[in-house]
């Protein structure tokens, strides 16, 4: 078969290409954390639970985790279990190598006129605005690489658990069902690892909180993009045609072992 002609293997190179560059980036976004109410233009909304009180505070990341929702979903639906299987353990090496290639670059000693060259934007020491962007804490990477990879092979299992029963039909409840069951696992276990077992310590009350709004975000997320799913169906089943988006379903419904 060749690759570059052949429509179903095309499309599953442009699937995992999609779905390694979100998740990728999702990362590495991350570290930026954003006001929610102040990019909308609102009024702080100040949620209260667990005895804990706040605003609506996100990493950068939830922007793309969406993305790699639908593309998760998309996969296993057309290419099974062990093609989310493949491009989950894909994409956390490409993650782990590259947080290792930034380590490493971070170690290299820079050039005395560039760590002052963005002076004129505020920025006095480039090299440590770097190292602080890019060299994420340990617990936060462990945590955050974990989490994706419980939580992708959690949403793998639910999805074909719920196709057994429903078959081809309700293309919504199992592939919105799987991801609200992972992403619940998900945004608990990497505030864990991170943010409890890590060095800043959060007490219970603080990990419960800030976990069921992160989750409750993804909730949303998760029914918003719905309708994209579907869109996102019936444009590779034009593009497959008819037949061959059929015989890849069926396959997909099977275990296999080219993953």
């Amino acid at each position: 078969m060749n690759v570059t002609t052949h429509r179903a293997a095309r499309l599953f190179v442009v699937l995992a290409g999609i779905f390694v560059a979100n998740a990728i980036l999702a990362e590495f976004i991350g570290i930026k954390i954003f006001a929610v109410e102040t990019t909308l233009g609102l009024e702080p909304f100040n949620w209260s639970l667990f005895g804990q009180t706040g605003t609506l505070n996100f990493t950068a990341g939830v922007i793309l985790w969406p993305v790699v929702f639908v593309m998760t979903d998309v996969v296993n639906e057309y290419y099974g279990r062990n093609g989310v299987r493949f491009l989950t353990f894909l994409a956390v090496a490409l993650i782990s190598y590259a947080f290792v290639i930034a380590f490493i670059v971070i170690q290299l000693a820079p050039a005395d006129w560039w760590v002052t060259s963005f002076q004129p934007q505020g920025v006095d020491n480039l090299q440590v605005a770097f190292a602080a962007i890019y060299g994420q804490g340990m617990w936060v990477i462990v945590g955050s690489l974990v989490a994706f990879l419980i939580g992708q092979l959690l949403d793998v299992s639910i999805f074909h658990r719920i196709r057994q029963v429903t078959g081809e039909r309700m293309i919504w409840l199992r592939a919105t069902g799987s991801t609200l069951v992972s992403q619940f696992v998900d945004s608990f276990v990497v505030l864990y690892i991170a943010f409890v077992l890590g060095p800043q310590q959060w007490p219970l009350n603080q990990f419960l909180a800030i976990g069921t709004v992160n989750y409750a975000y993804k909730f949303l997320a998760a029914l918003a993009m719905t309708p994209v799913i579907y869109g996102v169906h019936w444009l590779i089943d034009r593009y497959l045609g008819e037949s061959l988006a059929v015989q890849l379903k069926e396959q997909a419904t099977v275990d296999r072992a080219e993953f």
